[in-house]
This record gives structure tokens, sequence and C-alpha cells, in this order.
């Protein structure tokens, strides 16, 4: 992918990511849900998008499902599952956050630990520049000053399904870019810290992200149709929407394949909408994390419905995946797109969905 389209689905996700774990202390208001089928008929009406599916749960229970749009392009594969998976971006950082935060309640790990000491090798290969005054918390709010890799150039390519980086491969690529900052001096966005926090999972654990991932989020919580690809040629299983991305000359590719080194710990995961809604219910019901922790990434953004309703998104090239759960953990609706621009044309879809998650979870607004 291009810089320029790197920093776009930065901003992006930065805009819309809410690493948030706080409840509220006040119940969300009742309220009749709107149509979810109509608004993905809606939501599919907006310029770029190829397909939308959406799920509205309450209580763990679905209360509204609705699929708009095809497949694939120019209206051909039919409509997508409303139930099928799909890639879900950056929300992965959310899931990575929380395994390391029930390392730092075990004691496994602590929030002052340094990169250095956790992960000795970045040091010792001058691979992180000062690595040694990083800490655990500045990886999990953004705060490090560690550049993002797609900085670098090196991944410009996005039609490059096949070549495999080794999450060392990427962190490397990142030291050859300036640093956005001191150390803990404020909020830059990058993908690197949350690739050096998978690479800090498996240090203490011994074991594979993955393999933690399943351990203690999927399988617990019963998310049995989501899993972390990490490299080609892993992708998205069953039945789901395409994506596609402009090429050189403006024409829409399909990218579907895509290329899973790029995600991992900050961006791999694949899952459904009834999956996401189990995990997001948990965590926003206090269930995964202690509430010390839970603000240990930061406070909400709860911007819809009267401030009741939080949203945590993801992208990349050919979708746009957002959920929407209200502060009390109750009702989470997920919704998912496959496009065919550039995310750095993305922003109207973006509106157009925080438009279907009030028109579904607030509908006298």
């Amino acid at each position: 992918m291009s810089r320029a389209r790197a920093a776009g689905m930065t901003g992006l996700a930065s805009a819309m990511l809410a690493l948030s774990l706080h409840t509220s202390a006040t119940a969300a208001v009742e309220v009749k849900p709107g149509d979810v089928q109509q608004a993905m008929k809606d939501l599919a009406k907006t310029d770029g998008v190829v397909g939308a599916i959406g799920e509205l749960y309450v209580d763990g229970r679905r209360q509204g499902q609705g699929s708009a749009g095809t497949r694939l392009l120019g209206g051909k594969g039919g409509h997508i599952p409303a139930a099928s998976r799909y890639r879900v971006g950056s929300q992965t950082k959310l899931m990575t956050a929380t395994v390391v935060l029930q390392l730092v309640k075990e004691g496994k790990l602590g929030l002052g630990d340094t990169l250095a000491a956790v992960l000795p090798q970045v040091a010792q290969q001058d691979l992180v520049e000062r690595a040694g005054e990083i800490t655990v918390q500045q990886l999990l709010r953004h705060s490090s000053g560690i550049p993002d890799f797609f900085a670098s150039g090196k991944f410009d390519d996005a039609f490059d399904f096949t070549t495999y980086y080794s999450p060392i491969d990427l962190v490397k690529a990142s030291r050859e870019v300036p640093r956005t900052g001191e150390p803990g001096a404020g909020f830059a966005y990058s993908n690197t810290n949350y690739v050096l926090l998978g690479l800090i999972v498996e240090k203490v654990t011994g074991r594979s992200l993955s393999a933690e991932l399943e351990r203690r989020l999927f399988v617990p919580l019963g998310m049995k149709h989501t899993y972390l690809t990490t490299r080609p040629p892993q992708g998205v299983k069953g039945p789901h929407g395409h994506g596609y991305h402009p090429d050189a000359e403006g024409r829409p590719r399909d990218v579907d394949r895509q290329n899973a080194s790029f995600g991992g710990a900050a961006g791999g995961v694949v899952s459904t909408s009834g999956d996401l809604s189990a995990f997001y219910r948990a965590l926003n019901q206090g269930r995964l994390l202690p509430a010390d922790l839970q603000q240990a990434v930061g406070r909400p953004r709860p911007d819809l419905c009267g401030g009741t309703v939080a949203a945590a998104a993801g992208s990349g090239p050919g979708f746009l995946a957002v959920t929407y759960t209200s502060s009390d953990g109750r009702r989470q609706f997920v919704v998912s797109t496959t496009l065919k621009i550039d995310n750095q044309q993305a922003m109207p879809v973006n509106d157009a969905m925080n438009k279907a998650a009030t028109t579904v979870l607030c509908p006298s607004r």
C-alpha cells in the first residue's frame, strides 16, 4: 500500500477506533430499534460501497440483520450472507490489548515495564530507538513515538499478496522512519506499537498470539468463527464479500486475498458480527478485565445517540468495519462494508455507517 494510502487508513482508524473499556453506570434508555435491513440498503447506496452487512444484538440475542449490495463488483455474486466472516482490521488491536492487560493482571507483565526489558532483542539489535525508555503502557496508548512501518514506503504494492514479512521485518522497516515524538509525550497512531505488543505476548507466554487469543478470548466467549491471520495465503473463510482497490490506472482490482503479513496483532483478525458482539459485550461489562486495567488504553468516545454509543473501527484496502456498542455493553450494532475506492476516499462511507447506526440504535434521533 502506498504511503499516502497508509496515512489515509491510519487517519480513519485513529479517528474512529475506540480503544475504550469503560462501562457507564447509567443504563441505556430502552428504545425500539430501527430496521437493520433498511439501514443496510441505505448504506449500500453510498458511493464506493460494493456490499454492506450488519447485525444488531441486544443482551447477546440477535434482534435484526441486513445485507445489501452484492458479494462481487458489478452487481455479481448475489448478496453477502449477513452472518458471514469479514476482516475487522484495527479492531484487532483491542483484542491484543485485552490479552496484554490480562497478563498484567496475572503479574506476568507490568504497564511500566520497558520494551528493552521485556523484548531485549529490539534493543540489542537496535530495532527500536530508545527502547529502554518506552513502556508497555505507551505502546498500548500509541504514545511511544515509534513510527508506523507503513511510512517506510517498503510496502507500497497493495497487490502483493504473497510476500511474507515477519513481525520483526515490520519493526525493522519502522526503524528507518523518524520518530513521531518523545516517549510518552503524546498520541501518534502506529501499527508498529501493536506488532511489538504481539511479540511481547508471545515472549511472555511462550505461545503464539493466535493461541493466546483462542485460549483467552475466542473459546471462552464462544467466538467459534473468529481467527487470526498472520501470513499469506490466509484469508476469509466461507462465502463473504470481496473488496476492491484502484490500480495505477484507477481501475478497481479485487484485493480479497490481501497480505496477512501486515495484520497480525495490529489488524489480522477475521470474525463475524455475532462473535464481535460477544467480545464487546464481555469487554464493556467488565468480564474480561478489572476496572483499573479497563482504563489502561484510554477512555471511550461515545459520540452517538446522545453520548451513549461508542464506535470501534478497522479499515484496509477494500473494506471498512465498525462495531457500535452502548455504554452499558448491552447493545451492539456490527457493520461491515466492502469498497471499490481508496481508503482516503472512505470518509463519506464512515459518515453513512454512523447514520445507519443512529437509525438502528436510536431512531428517535
